[in-house]
């Protein structure tokens, strides 16, 4: 048995405003449907996404990123039919039909959804209507209703799928949802508690709530990074990727760049996956002498191979001396361009330890880092 979802994505409307259909979008850093498709994927691997057959970029934008594509019908109805029909030969027992402008639906509505079908042939999502209702003309009210056993609709609705292909089939359109089209062809309803955060995005003010919603269930993880390397002989040290004059230099099993190892550390404790020398053993001799860009490119690869992106990093440099002010500049860009970020989410400080302990005997140099990842 598979369960399948269905995104639908193809309309063009720009009620939301921004001169583009909502779906494609900004909200809290991405795009409205990148989080929608993320969310329902998480849960449901197998996905087809309904695209309009007048947005090409978006068909080569998804054409090699493991969902299904569908074209988009005159209505949303056709849409949905097309959606179904590209799964008739995959054996999917159940599916799942979502709206594409609901990026903020959360893993427990989707997960009771998907459990209702067990027992149910249809289960859809509601809020219980709590406010008063008016019926309303010319700015005045000229009435009101009874709220008692009404329910605000969500998605995503959930069907057996051999059930709500027959009834679309049946349909004669004009439906206001997937649930109207089950009803009409004698299927039972199941409702599951709906979420007040699973809006649909349909005016320009609803961007501001729901990257609100999304803002504050957002993964953010902080790690800290600390190096020390002693002085040796040498003309100069290398200090966040930028070669600096001086009488001596750090002695490492690389090029004892401190600063970058800290930070490097530092990315690594954010995503609780140890630290250099767990990735790159000092006993491994290919490493000896290594510039330590390799290592902060792996960690910056592994944060992205996590999902997460990087939004900055704090860099301090303990030492009496060499100055690093004169530098800075160039370390911060240095450190930015390897990390891919822009330099001004980057900082490279230095302090001295006011001639006490190891630094202070100008013995050698430490590093302090913190690096702050965010969920992508």
């Amino acid at each position: 048995m598979t369960t399948a979802a269905i995104i639908v994505a193809a309309g063009r409307g720009l009620r939301a405003g921004g001169g583009q259909p909502k779906q494609w979008r900004p909200l809290a850093g991405r795009r409205v449907a990148d989080w929608t498709i993320e969310r329902i994927k998480a849960q449901v691997p197998l996905v087809v996404l309904v695209l309009s057959p007048d947005d090409p970029e978006a068909w080569a934008e998804f054409a090699d990123s493991g969902l299904v594509l569908a074209s988009g019908g005159a209505d949303r109805a056709g849409s949905v039919r097309n959606g179904l029909q590209t799964l008739a030969d995959r054996g999917v027992s159940k599916v799942l039909i979502h709206d594409v402008a609901r990026p903020c639906v959360s893993p427990r509505v989707i997960g009771d959804v998907l459990v209702a079908l067990d027992t149910h042939a249809a289960a859809a999502p509601g809020l219980p209507v709590t406010d008063a209702l008016w019926t309303g003309a010319e700015d005045q009210v000229t009435g009101t209703r009874d709220r008692a056993g009404l329910f605000a609709a969500q998605t995503p609705q959930g069907f057996r799928y051999d059930a709500i292909v027959s009834a679309h089939a049946a349909h004669p359109g004009g439906a206001a949802d997937d649930v109207e089209v089950a009803r009409a062809a004698g299927i039972d309803v199941a409702i599951v508690p709906g979420d007040a955060d699973n809006l649909k995005i349909t005016r320009p003010e609803d961007f501001a709530r729901a990257e609100r919603i999304l803002r504050s269930d957002m993964d953010v993880r902080l790690g800290n990074g600390y190096d020390v390397h002693r002085f040796g002989p040498g003309d100069h040290v290398i200090l966040c990727g930028v070669e600096v004059p001086h009488d001596r230099g750090l002695q490492g099993h690389s090029d004892a760049d401190v600063g970058m190892h800290a930070v490097t550390d530092a990315i690594y404790g954010a995503l609780a996956q140890g630290d250099i020398g767990q990735h790159f053993p000092p006993s491994d001799p290919q490493w000896k002498g290594a510039a330590s860009e390799i290592f902060l490119r792996h960690a910056v690869d592994l944060a992205a191979r996590m999902g997460f992106r990087i939004s900055n990093v704090d860099c301090t440099l303990v030492c009496e001396y060499p100055k690093i002010g004169p530098h800075a500049a160039a370390m911060r860009q240095k450190m930015s361009e390897i990390m891919g970020l822009d330099a001004d989410r980057v900082s490279i400080k230095a302090t001295t330890s006011e001639r006490l302990g190891f630094t202070g005997r100008k013995e050698g140099i430490a590093a302090l880092a913190t690096a702050c990842l965010v969920k992508t």
